[in-house]
């Protein structure tokens, strides 16, 4: 438990530098690493040799180096990352744990991933922030609610330690964080007035869901390739797609909502 805290302590310190103190091309860079990482991951996860999934990382990081030179672009890869979490997801985790062919593998990894990455350098910092604290926040509280009071398995066939009392501890956390970051933070106080309340706590809702959806995703992937783990780079927290399963999910979804609020 000591080293998984220093780890995340360790972590988030380093997250915040990057964000505050490198350029917007820099931080691109940070960003790009992760998605390698992940990529790689996920090559492995769900059945690629060894010797392919570097292959398949780099090809990964060049769509997302390509479309961020398309920033036209973005609203349709956030549709697009819409549809497989609303849609898509949800059907191969109801199929119970299982890989899909390698294709749709490589497929699913790419819009898990690459919208994601958009999403985190487009958005501006504060946003950016807000939309990992809610994900944080949901998370934290569905672990703690969980352990206390959680009695009924939301997926057992993929996740043993997931309830539906963690999800509603994550849904209450998440609702409460985004009222008070619509009362304090200045780029939504101004946007959040009047009828706007009920759409955006909607979508707060939504994306605490999203947050679930996409730590059970991960599970799923690792659960049919044997794995408890995604890698072992983060002592005491496995691999990088452990640490980002739900920010993959909530992310460009929450970037999508951002960009439908009205105008300060």
């Amino acid at each position: 438990m000591l080293v998984r805290a220093a780890t995340a302590v360790v972590l988030l310190a380093a997250f915040l530098a990057a964000l505050f103190l490198l350029e917007r091309t820099q931080f691109a860079i940070v960003v790009s690493v992760v998605i390698a990482s992940g990529a790689y991951e996920w090559a492995r996860l769900t059945g690629w040799p060894a010797t392919v999934a570097p292959v398949y990382a780099a090809a990964c990081l060049v769509a997302w180096y390509a479309l961020l030179q398309l920033p036209g672009l973005l609203d349709g890869v956030l549709l697009v990352a819409l549809v497989f979490w609303v849609a898509a997801a949800p059907a191969w985790l109801a199929r119970g744990p299982g890989a899909p062919a390698p294709a749709l593998s490589a497929l699913a990894g790419l819009v898990v991933l690459v919208p994601a990455g958009l999403a985190m350098v487009a958005l501006p910092r504060d946003q950016l922030l807000v939309l990992l604290g809610l994900v944080w926040t949901a998370d934290t509280a569905a672990y703690f609610t969980g352990r206390a009071c959680g009695r009924r398995k939301l997926a057992p066939s993929i996740s043993s330690g997931k309830t539906w009392e963690g999800v509603a501890g994550a849904a209450a956390a998440g609702l409460a964080y985004a009222i008070i970051c619509a009362m304090s933070a200045p780029s939504l106080r101004a946007q959040v007035q009047g009828a706007i309340w009920v759409p955006y706590l909607l979508g707060a809702a939504f994306l605490c869901a999203a947050s679930v959806l996409g730590d059970l995703l991960e599970s799923g992937v690792k659960r049919a390739a044997g794995a408890k783990d995604s890698g072992r780079i983060l002592p005491g927290h496995g691999g990088i797609l452990d640490r980002i399963d739900a920010v993959t999910a909530a992310l460009p979804l929450g970037a999508l909502l951002l960009r439908q609020l009205p105008a300060a």
